[in-house]
């Protein structure tokens, strides 16, 4: 039986997420219960996307979105027709924020594809993982996205992208500390301040950190500070993310387990913040979340009529 579109609409909810969480550079992600919320259904006509939110009046509003490139490319990978679709995002996931908006864009698409398919199981969680590393490039915040929690991921040899669940005590307070938005910037950005190679002493440094960071995750906090060290990305990255890491620095001189989220240049924190340095940080205009972590990953849910 041939791959078919069975379904007038599907909807799905995608989680942020973070990467690197300080010494897990390139591999360790969480997700959060914060999300983007997407609803498309088949047209005849040409594809529209409305976009409500983050990126309204900025984003694509056609086939260039990359919800709707994903969602293609999910139809394309199991040999199903395609349509004009008509979308609509509801979008709160900053985007060049540091928390995984284009890595949350790829696998609502190709979940979306999943939702409209008449066999869904075609499209499996791995398949969707795949192909959505395929447009992201690096697999560390496509992997909580699609599995929801705390997650490590890797390329083989050959190129594909692997990606296994961390331990995590789910009750772990986490906040994560959003600069004003005229602070964004791309992962592209922060990368090309990154040295070719490093010392090898702060490789086994991050080595052991990391290991570290595992325990601390799996219900050891008070290894949480220690594990939260990095000496291979943030210190070379502080010339594009001065205000910060120096936000960074503070709370970690408090016994704070800070990290830089992903690629900035959101900060996060595996604990709750006192309430007189929430004051502080949004007197100086950033938004203070404390969204918690989500285990689920990106959910197919009810569309709305």
């Amino acid at each position: 039986m041939s791959m078919r579109l069975a379904n007038e609409r599907a909807a799905v909810r995608v989680p942020a997420t973070t990467a690197n969480m300080g010494p897990g550079f390139d591999s360790f992600g969480m997700a959060f219960r914060y999300y983007d919320e997407v609803e498309v259904r088949p047209v005849a006509g040409a594809t529209r996307v409305h976009v409500e939110g983050v990126g309204e009046g900025s984003v694509p509003t056609g086939n260039d979105n990359l919800v709707v490139r994903a969602l293609r490319a999910g139809l394309d990978a199991v040999g199903a027709p395609q349509a004009g679709f008509e979308m609509r995002c509801v979008n709160r996931i900053p985007h060049g924020g540091g928390m995984g908006s284009s890595a949350s864009a790829a696998v609502a698409g190709l979940m979306l594809a999943r939702g409209l398919l008449s066999e869904p199981r075609a499209l499996s969680d791995d398949e969707v993982f795949r192909i959505a590393t395929g447009f992201e490039g690096h697999p560390d915040n496509v992997a909580p996205a699609v599995f929801g929690g705390a997650t490590v991921a890797w390329v083989e040899a050959d190129g594909t992208p692997r990606a296994a669940p961390m331990p995590v005590d789910g009750t772990l307070p986490v906040s994560l500390l959003v600069p004003p938005s005229t602070t964004r910037l791309s992962t592209e950005e922060a990368r090309k301040v990154l040295p070719d190679s490093v010392p090898r002493a702060d490789a086994l440094f991050n080595t052991s950190r990391a290991a570290v960071l595992m325990l601390a995750l799996a219900g050891r906090p008070d290894l949480l500070l220690a594990g939260t060290e990095d000496r291979l990305h943030q210190e070379y990255r502080r010339s594009v993310l001065p205000s910060s890491m120096a936000v960074m620095d503070s709370l970690r001189g408090q016994g704070y387990p800070a990290v830089i989220s992903g690629a900035g240049p959101t900060v996060l924190v595996l604990a709750d913040v006192a309430q007189q340095t929430r004051f502080t940080l949004e007197r100086h205009g950033w938004t203070v979340l404390r969204p918690g972590i989500d285990t689920r990953g990106a959910v197919l849910t009810s569309a709305a009529s």
